[in-house]
């Protein structure tokens, strides 16, 4: 028989959760249960993989602390995860005993939402430990406490053993009909696989990446205002030509992944998309910030000083931008 035990908590020393968890675990080493302990704070990026702990276990230990509200980041983490990845299938068969100390007002309240989620995971949920506790040297040095918190252990593993059998209740018909999931049909196996890419950082930044790149590629596509040719437009309407003016910008558009180069030779205007061999200045900026500056809403040198745009290079060619492109008149 095999119990895993998934502790939220901070894993502070005085965390009378922990004590809660160690004597538990101490009665069930004692059974000849095999226990496996998860302490999430350790691991925060791999909780998304952790349903596929579940298939070869009995019963389950959700073990949460409330220092302020609620079961905490971690363990709606790591039930989350079950609810998107997990093999229902095998849930369902699985008995959690809820295990919920306090430090603060709100432990009935946790309680309910570990059994809650439980059921409607699909499964068994089992009598649990509740308890307040203002002093955790009084708690765990009280005997009777401990009696109790053996007494339930030993009440879990007799529930396991004995396949005890819960009476229906309405979350299961909840989730058939309301709680629909929005996601792909994918089997056990894809959803552990999938679980294993969300928390992969690498794999899911250039995932994003990607679709940045996709999306900026599409909207030159479109055409109209986010259209590059809009920007080369509005910048040769604008123009003001000045005899002693010889300056190449670079700007980096970065949400679109591409830089427009500004070529001013007097009264010569170049624009083009693609890359300068030595710019005078090299300025980085989103999109929405160039189209305020295009717009005449904010000048190029105001945009700097806001820190809206970031430029190196020669900063008194970077002043005269606006001498030479005039967008508010």
């Amino acid at each position: 028989m095999r119990v895993n035990i998934y502790y939220g908590g901070r894993g502070l020393i005085d965390d009378p959760t922990l004590y809660t968890v160690d004597k538990i675990s101490q009665v069930l080493d004692e059974l000849h249960v095999n226990v496996e302990r998860y302490n999430l704070y350790e691991d925060k990026s791999g909780i998304s993989v952790l349903p596929k702990t579940l298939k070869e276990a009995d019963g389950v230990i959700l073990a949460a602390s409330v220092e302020w509200f609620g079961i905490g980041g971690y363990l709606q983490q790591f039930l989350d995860a079950c609810w998107l990845y997990g093999d229902k299938e095998i849930i369902r068969h699985i008995y959690m005993l809820p295990v919920v100390m306090a430090t603060t007002y709100g432990e009935r309240d946790a309680q309910h939402t570990l059994v809650k989620a439980w059921e409607m995971l699909g499964g068994v949920p089992c009598e649990g430990i509740c308890a307040y506790v203002d002093n955790h040297v009084e708690f765990e040095t009280n005997a009777e406490y401990t009696l109790m918190i053996e007494k339930s252990a030993e009440n879990f593993y007799r529930a396991m053993s004995k396949k005890t059998i819960a009476f229906p209740n309405s979350s299961s018909q909840v989730k058939k009909t309301v709680l629909r999931s929005n996601t792909l049909s994918l089997t056990p196996q894809e959803s552990e696989q999938l679980s294993a890419y969300v928390s992969n950082d690498n794999y899911v930044k250039k995932q994003k990446e990607d679709i940045e790149e996709l999306a900026s590629l599409f909207k030159g596509m479109l055409g109209g205002e986010e259209s590059p040719e809009r920007y080369i437009s509005d910048l040769k309407e604008h123009f003001v030509p000045s005899d002693n003016m010889k300056a190449v910008f670079q700007l980096d558009i970065l949400d679109e992944n591409r830089s427009l180069v500004i070529d001013v030779d007097g009264e010569k205007l170049n624009c083009f998309f693609g890359s300068a061999e030595a710019p005078d200045v090299i300025a980085k900026l989103k999109s929405d910030i160039f189209k305020e500056i295009l717009s005449g809403q904010k000048p190029f040198q105001n945009a700097f000083m806001s820190g809206a745009l970031t430029a190196q290079g020669n900063f008194k060619v970077l002043r005269n931008f606006d001498t030479v492109f005039r967008f508010n008149e």
